[in-house]
């Protein structure tokens, strides 16, 4: 049985675009993704997503609402993702160069579905038609 992954992903925006990241390791290096990261033990995803957005982008962001929540199937084990409308409370949103490559806001054709993760293939198409188009 493939072990269950919780994380967390904030959905950040800014002039019809969508903040997103390319991840800098693993089997997932240079595809676009939502930030976020794993939920500890203790926290509740609106605590995690909060923390992981300070530790990773040096920014505090305020959770907003619960958007929608995607399971997705890798081979190796199963990602559980609660995405998170999100507000830029204080910084810049700068990276760590151990977690990602590049930083963007992007917009509907930016992202090219080959050049996103796998589990953000849809929810990222999806969001822009539901909060953003």
């Amino acid at each position: 049985m493939k072990r269950r992954i919780r994380v967390v992903a904030a959905l950040i925006r800014k002039d019809n675009k969508i903040f997103a990241a390319k991840r800098a390791y693993g089997f997932l290096k240079g595809k676009w993704e939502l930030p976020g990261g794993k939920i500890e033990k203790g926290e509740t995803p609106e605590e995690a997503i909060v923390r992981e957005i300070k530790e990773e982008l040096s920014t505090e962001i305020k959770v907003n609402k619960f958007l929608t929540n995607i399971v997705y199937e890798y081979p190796e084990f199963i990602l559980d993702m609660d995405v998170f409308d999100c507000s830029i409370l204080n910084g810049r949103l700068a990276l760590d160069s151990h977690v990602h490559l590049e930083e963007a806001f992007l917009g509907i054709n930016d992202f090219k579905p080959d050049e996103r993760c796998p589990a953000d293939k849809n929810v990222i198409s999806s969001l822009f038609k539901l909060y953003i188009i």
